[in-house]
C-alpha cells in the first residue's frame, strides 16, 4: 500500500507497508527577517539566548526523544542517547557520517528516511513515518523536523518519538508539576484499539510559551553555544512546538522524558553525560567532528557514563565568534600579545604565555617537523609510517622540576601514523584524567615520561589548523586542585589556538617566501669577485630583512674586451620575493646588453625601456660604470642613485658629481655619460642607500661621513668593505645594503701591444711576425706557435668580414689575452667542419687550442678573443 505526506507544495507518494500521516508547518503568517529567518511578531524581539527556568505548566506529554542533526553537508552533527535506543546505531558508527542510507523507510528499501523528512520539511513537518533500525525491525515513529539555517547552509533537525509505547497505554502525562500515567476515556476501547496518537506542530500562542518550549527543546537539543541555540530556537519557535494529539481530540505539548519528580516538583534530570558539540562542518578553522580517544580505544573495558558513552570524552569546538562573554577578556589578550613577529618560536612562546596561569597551569605546542623544515620534502608522495613533532614551546605554572626533564622545549616526537595513534587533527577533552589511562593517555601523545605526571589533572588538545594545514596540536592542563577543564573550556582553548594557528601559519608561510626569495637570490648574485687584469674587486650584500634575507639590491662586475671592465651597483625599491624576481630580470638584462659593449647612457636608456614592458610598477636606481685599464678613465651614467665615491691615490675622497637623472622605469628623463680620468691605486665606492641611511638624517650626511678617512693605500678591498660595513648603524638600519669596491691599478703600457693591419691579405703574416716578436720581448717564446696559428686564424676571418681595417691586440696580464676587432658586427658561429670543407675549421682550433675564448659585439663591429696561459702557470 501507499502513504501520502501532506506538504507545502503538494502531495508526495512512498511505497510502503504502513501507513504514515504528517502535517507541514504554515509559514504564510511569520514575518521574514534580514536573515532570511521567520520569527513570530512577539518572539522574534523577546527570546534570550539563555534557558529561561523552567515553568511547566498545564497538562503535558512526557516522551523520551530521539534527536538528530544533518549538516549542509549532509553528515550527522548530533545523534544523542535517545537516538540510540530508538535506532539502534551508536554515535560513534553515524557522527560525522552520511546520513543517507542510515535509515531506511518501511517498504521502500531504496527510500532514505531522513532524505525523505528532508523533502518533506518545508520548513517543518510533523507526522508518522515508519522506519528500519539497524536490525532492521521495523520502528512506529512520530517526527517533527525542522529546516535550520546556518552560515554554512541548511541543517536538518529532527526529534523523534518511539510510537508503539505510547498507543500500547504507557503514555506518560505531566499536570503541572504530578506525574500520572495516561487514561483513556473508554477503558474498554483502549483495551480493544489501542491509544490513537499523532505527531504534530502547534503554534506558539504567547511570550510565555515561547520561553517555555525554549527551555523544553533546550534540554535535549544539541549542547552548543548560547548564541547558536538562541538562533536554532529563534527559528523553531514560530514553526510551532511539538506536540502529541491524543485519541484524535486531546492536543498535549511535548516535553522531553528528562524530567523526576523531586520533592513533589517536576524539574530537568541532572545529568553528567558528556554530548558531542556539533558546529558548523565548513568555516570554521578547527574540525567540528571529533573521534573517541585512542587511549579509551585501547584499555578495554573503561568505564561508561550514564548514556553509554566512553568516559573517555571528546568534543567539538563550535564555530569562531560563538563565544561566551566570559571568554571576551582571554581572547582580547590573545590578538593584542600573541603574534608580535613572525618568527615561529616567539610567536609559539607568546601563544603559551597567554594561557599560563590564566587558563592552565601547563602548555605546550607541538607542531608537524615537515611543515616547518628547512629541508626539502621528500620527493616520495606516499603516506610515512611516522609523524614527527616538535615541541616549540612550553609554559609551566610552578616550579620546573621534572617538567623540564618530561618536556624539554625542542624534543622531536616520533608517532606512529596508523589508527591507534590520536590523528593531529581530533580535538580532546579529559576532565579528570585516571591512573589507569595515564600510561596510555601518555604513550598515545608521543611522550611516556609525562605518564607519572599525569593522573588527576585535566586535559585538553586542540588541534592547531589554519588555512586547511593541520600545522600540530596544543595541550593544556590543569592541576588536581583547580576545577577541570569542562565542554566551556574546550571551547575557549579552541577560539585561542584557533587564533594562535593563524599567526604560527604566517610565520611558516613567511619562512617558505623568505626561503624561496634567497634562494633565488644566491643564484641570481655573485658568489665571488671575478679576477680582471688591472683592478682588484669586493663585494658585499646585507638584507634589510633580517628575517626574510632578501632584498632588491643587487652589484655586478662584467670583463669587457679591451681589458676593460663594467662596475653595477643597483636597488630595486622593495622588499621580498617580488623585488627579488624583479633585480633578477634586470641583472641579467644588463649582463646582456654589457656584452654588446654599448656606452652607459645608451645602456640604461635600454634597461628604462625594458622596465616599462615589464610593468610601471618596476622602478630601479643604478649606477654603471665602465673602468679602462689601459687608458686610466672611468665613464659612468646614473639613473637616480646615490652617487658613488672616489679616493684618490693621495687618499682624498669626494663624492662624484655626475648627473642624476632618474629611476629605472620613471621614462622621460635623459641619461648622460661622465668620464673622468683615474690614476691607479685610486678607489671607487658603490653602495646602495641602506648603507648611508640614518634615521633623522639626510643621505648626505650619510655619504659625507663616507667619505671621511675611510681608505688607506696599504688596504685589500676586502679590508675597505669590512671597514665601511664596522660604521654601519644596524639599529637604525631597515634597508638592504649592497657594496662594491674597487681597486684600479691598470696594465702597464709595456704590457700592452696594439696594431691596425690593412685590408690586405698579407696583412695576416704581418700579424704573425707582429705576434712572434713582442712574444719573444715578453719572454714568452714557447707560446708562439699555438699563438701565431691562432691568430692567423682570427686576423684570416676578421679581414673577409671587415669594410675598413682590422686591429690586433696583445695583453700579458698575467695570461696572454688577444683580441682581433673589426668593424662588421655580425658575430661569427662555431660550426663542424666536414673533412672535404675547405673553411670553418679556424673557430674550431682556438675553442681547442685556447683556454677560454668568446666574441662581443662593440659599438661598432665586433671583437673576437682568447686567453692562453703562461708558461710558468700551465699546469700541463
Amino acid at each position: 500500500m501507499s502513504a501520502d505526506f501532506s506538504s507545502g507544495n503538494g502531495s508526495r507518494t512512498v511505497a510502503g507497508t504502513s501507513t504514515a500521516t504528517g502535517t507541514t508547518a504554515d509559514s504564510g503568517a511569520h514575518a521574514e527577517n534580514g536573515d532570511g529567518i521567520k520569527t513570530g511578531a512577539e518572539a522574534a524581539e523577546s527570546i534570550a539566548p539563555e534557558v529561561a527556568p523552567l515553568a511547566v505548566g498545564g497538562v503535558a506529554a512526557l516522551l523520551r526523544l530521539a534527536v538528530i542533526c544533518v549538516d549542509p553537508d549532509g553528515r550527522v552533527s548530533y545523534w544523542n542517547r535517545g537516538s540510540e535506543e530508538l535506532f539502534g546505531h551508536r554515535w560513534e558508527g553515524v557522527f560525522g557520517h552520511r546520513a543517507s542510507g542510515l535509515l531506511t523507510a518501511s517498504g521502500a528499501p531504496h527510500q532514505d528516511t531522513l532524505d525523505l523528512l528532508d523533502d518533506l520539511t518545508h520548513p517543518a513537518w510533523a507526522g508518522s513515518l515508519a522506519t528500519t533500525d539497524r536490525d532492521g525491525t521495523l520502528r512506529d515513529v512520530l517526527w517533527w523536523t525542522y529546516r535550520i539555517m546556518e552560515p554554512a547552509g541548511r541543517s536538518l533537525l529532527a526529534i523523534a518519538a518511539n510510537a508503539k509505547p505510547l498507543r500500547s497505554g504507557s503514555l506518560r502525562i505531566a499536570i503541572g508539576d504530578r506525574l500520572l500515567p495516561y487514561a483513556a476515556e473508554e477503558p474498554a476501547r483502549e483495551a480493544r484499539e489501542g491509544v490513537a496518537v499523532s505527531a504534530q506542530l502547534a503554534p506558539v500562542p504567547d511570550l510565555a510559551h515561547a520561553r517555555q518550549l525554549t527551555t523544553r527543546l533546550g534540554i535535549v537539543l544539541p549542547r552548543v553555544s548560547a548564541g547558536r541555540l538562541e538562533r536554532i530556537m529563534r527559528q523553531v519557535v514560530p514553526l510551532g512546538y511539538p506536540v502529541l494529539r491524543v485519541d484524535g481530540s486531546t492536543e498535549l505539548p511535548v516535553l522531553p522524558r528528562e524530567y523526576e519528580a523531586d520533592g513533589g516538583t517536576l524539574r530537568p534530570v541532572r545529568t553528567n553525560r558528556r554530548e558531542l558539540l556539533p558546529g558548523p562542518r565548513s568555516g570554521s578553522s578547527v574540525d567540528a567532528r571529533a573521534a573517541v580517544n585512542s587511549a579509551g580505544r585501547r584499555a578495554g573495558g573503561v568505564r561508561t557514563g550514564a548514556d553509554g558513552l566512553s568516559a573517555v570524552p571528546v568534543f567539538a569546538v563550535p564555530a569562531p565568534g560563538h563565544v561566551l562573554d566570559e571568554q571576551l577578556a582571554l581572547l582580547r589578550e590573545t590578538g593584542t600579545k600573541v603574534g608580535s613577529t613572525l618568527d615561529l618560536d616567539t610567536t609559539a612562546r607568546e601563544l603559551c604565555a597567554v594561557t599560563v596561569p590564566r587558563f592552565a597551569d601547563f602548555a605546550a605546542i607541538l607542531i608537524v617537523d615537515q611543515l616547518f623544515s628547512d629541508t626539502e620534502p621528500p620527493k616520495d608522495d606516499r603516506p610515512s609510517d611516522t609523524v614527527l613533532l616538535r615541541r616549540v614551546a612550553v609554559a609551566l605554572n610552578g616550579p620546573p622540576g621534572v617538567w623540564d626533564t618530561a618536556v624539554p622545549e625542542g624534543e622531536l616526537i616520533t608517532l606512529a601514523a596508523d589508527d591507534i595513534t590520536p590523528r593531529l587533527n581530533e580535538p580532546m577533552l579529559i576532565p579528570v584524567i585516571e591512573p589507569a589511562l595515564a600510561d596510555d593517555l601518555a604513550f598515545d601523545l608521543g611522550v611516556p615520561a609525562l605518564g607519572p605526571l599525569l593522573p588527576g589533572r585535566s586535559m585538553v588538545v586542540v588541534p592547531l589548523t589554519a588555512r586547511g594545514t593541520v600545522l600540530g596540536r596544543m595541550c593544556f592542563l590543569r592541576q588536581p586542585n583547580r576545577r577541570p577543564f569542562d565542554a566551556k573550556d574546550a571551547a575557549t582553548a579552541g577560539e585561542i589556538v584557533t587564533r594562535g594557528a593563524v599567526h604560527l601559519d604566517n610565520a611558516r608561510l613567511h619562512r617558505f617566501e623568505s626561503r624561496a626569495a634567497a634562494t633565488l637570490q644566491r643564484s641570481m648574485m655573485p658568489t665571488r669577485p671575478p679576477r680582471i687584469p688591472g683592478v682588484r674587486i669586493a663585494h658585499h650584500y646585507m638584507p634589510g630583512d633580517r628575517q626574510a634575507q632578501v632584498g632588491g639590491d643587487w652589484f655586478d662586475a662584467i670583463q669587457l674586451p679591451g681589458g676593460r671592465v663594467a662596475l653595477i651597483v643597483g636597488d630595486v625599491m622593495g622588499h621580498g620575493l617580488i623585488s627579488a624576481a624583479v633585480m633578477g630580470q634586470f641583472r641579467t638584462s644588463v649582463i646582456t646588453m654589457a656584452a654588446l659593449d654599448l656606452p652607459p647612457a645608451q645602456l640604461l636608456r635600454h634597461l628604462d625601456n625594458l622596465a616599462h614592458r615589464l610593468g610601471p610598477e618596476h622602478l630601479a636606481t643604478c649606477v654603471y660604470a665602465v673602468y679602462d685599464p689601459i687608458h686610466r678613465n672611468l665613464t659612468l651614467a646614473n639613473a637616480g642613485h646615490i652617487p658613488p665615491v672616489l679616493a684618490r691615490h693621495d687618499g682624498v675622497s669626494e663624492l662624484l658629481q655626475i648627473p642624476k637623472g632618474a629611476p629605472i622605469g620613471v621614462g622621460g628623463v635623459p641619461f648622460e655619460t661622465v668620464e673622468i680620468p683615474v690614476p691607479d691605486g685610486s678607489w671607487l665606492v658603490l653602495c646602495t642607500d641602506g648603507l648611508v641611511e640614518v634615521r633623522g638624517q639626510g643621505i648626505d650626511a650619510g655619504l659625507a661621513a663616507l667619505c671621511a678617512n675611510v681608505i688607506e693605500p696599504q688596504q685589500t678591498p676586502e679590508d675597505v668593505c669590512a671597514q665601511i660595513l664596522s660604521r654601519l648603524h644596524s639599529e637604525d638600519r631597515r634597508d638592504d645594503v649592497a657594496l662594491l669596491v674597487a681597486r684600479f691599478e691598470g696594465i702597464a703600457s709595456e704590457d700592452v701591444a696594439q696594431w691596425t693591419l690593412g685590408m690586405s691579405e698579407s696583412e695576416v703574416r704581418t700579424a704573425r711576425e707582429l705576434t712572434r716578436r713582442q712574444l719573444g720581448i715578453w719572454g714568452l717564446e714557447r707560446l708562439a706557435d699555438v699563438t701565431e696559428l691562432l691568430v692567423s686564424e682570427l686576423v684570416t676571418n676578421a679581414l673577409r668580414a671587415a669594410s675598413h681595417d682590422v686591429q690586433l691586440r696583445l695583453m700579458n696580464v698575467g695570461k696572454l689575452l688577444v683580441e682581433v676587432s673589426d668593424d662588421d658586427h655580425n658575430l661569427p658561429q662555431l660550426r663542424r667542419a666536414d673533412a672535404d670543407d675547405e673553411e670553418g675549421r679556424g673557430l674550431a682550433l682556438v675553442s681547442h687550442l685556447s683556454r677560454r675564448w668568446g666574441t662581443s659585439r662593440k659599438a661598432v663591429g665586433k671583437v673576437v678573443w682568447f686567453e692562453l696561459p703562461l708558461p710558468a702557470q700551465d699546469s700541463g
